[in-house]
């Protein structure tokens, strides 16, 4: 299990190699260097890395100003009307492909959007208002989460002690709830930075020309239109030492738990008044319909299509390749992320400590190295030497099964941890083979890995990035197909693409939640 187990973390470690070592430019000689040096001092550079900070930094700070109201309203009103639904949207918002997002902020707020008439003649989604919002949207459902899962980690004594004290809202906010969020704030907020950072599809359907491009949009520009691979080298770079170094320090405090069922536990909490209880559910209400609406927008796009003469086949066939991908790519990933595990943890059994450490950086090293910036450096490697227009739906699969693999490590770990400290000496003193030690472990690991495998499944679904890359028109996906219709103004054909997207991607929310209510009935 041992060899199996380095093994697995080899397969995973060779490609951020190949990555690397393709971003590094050599020429086979290994003499050239490959990087435009003369760009470092260009003003389209400097406004490039700029606009990709600011736009980053504010997506970051509007989404946990906005979603800390809706945590505490959550909080504070247990019995809200269709709480569960809620948090069900909210995670379904968040991990949902951006392009059905896209699709649906442009029937609602594009040039012939719904309710445009009204923002003024002066109003443009594209650019950075179209960037900010949709960044919100994506993440404001996960800020609102793991600020509730702060909340509930309030123990009653500290009401308790409050009521007895007889302090006051302020005095409550400002030293019970405000110590319980200010601990994961700062991790939260850079979070949300690297996500928003690293965003490929957003920019590139919202951006609106080059005063809002991001670095991962000018990669692909420079590399997809311009040809040029200088350029991209240096842009691949930039991008790589900014979110690594970002992630490397966020890797130090830790990670944010948030992918769980919502505790519907009844906290000894203060009863709001009634004026407080009507603004929670204001609030409430408000970001439902916030959340909402753009999906509600796509509904009438159908009325642009025929849908009785329409094409399902020319969806129809996108729809299934996503899914194979998505079902290799989110399997592939599992197991992969399972194997890479088990060097820490034998060598965390036998006491090495370091040992341990350093198998679990490696085991999550992908998150270093953003997925474009990773495609690129294959691309680059593989282009003259592999006939990529043939092979490269391959790639898309095994870069988005090694991408994702730090997601799933980081679901599956903590309880892989927990069974060692609880059974591990009891498996070595009986003496159990691969087959037994499988057989006990597997029920205390079921939830995980299932909860694993729908997360799995749907970051696979969404990937832009690396189809941009590799993909093939002979293989197109479906957002890669809502892409396409967007960009021709074909919003009838895009709508129907993004509503049976969202579809699928509810129905595995939908399974996934039905399956952990279960689990935590039983």
């Amino acid at each position: 299990m041992r060899v199996a187990g380095l093994l697995a973390l080899g397969f995973s470690l060779t490609f951020t190699v190949l990555a690397f070592y393709g971003l590094i430019g050599f020429d086979g000689s290994g003499t050239k260097s490959g990087l435009d040096t003369r760009l470092l001092s260009d003003g389209y550079f400097h406004s490039v890395v700029w606009f990709s900070i600011k736009q980053a930094a504010l997506s970051a700070l509007l989404a946990l100003i906005l979603a800390w109201p809706v945590a505490r309203a959550l909080y504070y009103s247990p019995g809200l009307w269709l709480r569960r639904s809620f948090l069900s949207l909210c995670v379904l918002s968040f991990v949902m492909p951006t392009l059905i997002l896209i699709t649906g902020l442009v029937a609602l707020l594009g040039r012939q959007g719904l309710i445009s008439p009204w923002l003024g003649p002066d109003w443009n989604l594209y650019g950075l208002p179209g960037i900010l919002i949709a960044h919100v949207y994506l993440n404001l459902p996960f800020a609102i989460r793991v600020q509730l899962l702060q909340l509930q980690h309030i123990p009653d004594s500290s009401w308790k002690l409050a009521a007895q004290l007889k302090l006051g809202t302020w005095q409550r906010l400002r030293l019970i709830e405000w110590p319980a969020l200010r601990a994961g704030m700062l991790q939260l907020f850079g979070f949300v930075f690297v996500l928003c950072f690293n965003s490929f599809a957003v920019v590139l359907a919202l951006g609106g020309g080059p005063r809002a491009t991001t670095l991962e949009v000018a990669i692909y520009q420079s590399l997809k239109y311009d040809f040029n691979i200088p350029e991209a080298l240096t842009l691949a770079w930039t991008q790589l030492l900014i979110a690594g170094s970002l992630f490397l320090l966020l890797n130090r405090l830790g990670s944010s738990q948030w992918l769980g069922v919502d505790s519907t536990r009844q906290h000894w909490t203060p009863k709001p008044g009634a004026a407080m209880q009507r603004l929670h559910r204001l609030v409430y209400a408000t970001a439902a319909l916030a959340l909402l609406l753009p999906l509600l927008a796509l509904v009438p796009g159908l009325l642009q299509v025929d849908l009785a003469r329409f094409d399902w086949l020319a969806i129809a066939r996108p729809a299934l390749t996503t899914l194979l991908i998505a079902a290799i790519a989110g399997s592939g990933a599992l197991l992969l992320a399972y194997a890479t595990l088990l060097p820490s943890r034998f060598a965390r059994t036998e006491g090495r400590s370091t040992l341990a450490l350093l198998y679990d950086w490696l085991s999550t090293h992908a998150l270093v190295a953003p997925a474009m910036v990773v495609s690129v450096g294959l691309y680059i490697l593989l282009l003259p030497r592999i006939d990529l227009d043939h092979w490269g739906m391959l790639f898309v699969v095994l870069l988005n099964m090694v991408l994702i693999v730090p997601y799933a490590v980081q679901q599956l770990r903590p309880r892989l941890l927990q069974f060692d400290h609880q059974y591990e000496r009891l498996v070595r003193s009986l003496k159990l083979g691969f087959r037994q030690r499988l057989c006990i472990e597997w029920p205390y690991m079921r939830r995980a890995c299932i909860t694993s495998f729908a997360l799995m499944l749907l970051l696979a679904m969404g990937d832009v990035a690396i189809f941009s890359i590799f993909g093939t028109s002979d293989w197109t996906t479906l957002p890669w197909l809502i892409y396409g219709y967007a960009g021709t103004y074909r919003m009838g054909e895009a709508s129907v693409a993004s509503l049976l997207l969202l579809l699928i991607c509810a129905l595995v929310v939908w399974l996934f939640q039905h399956f952990e209510k279960g689990q935590q009935d039983a």
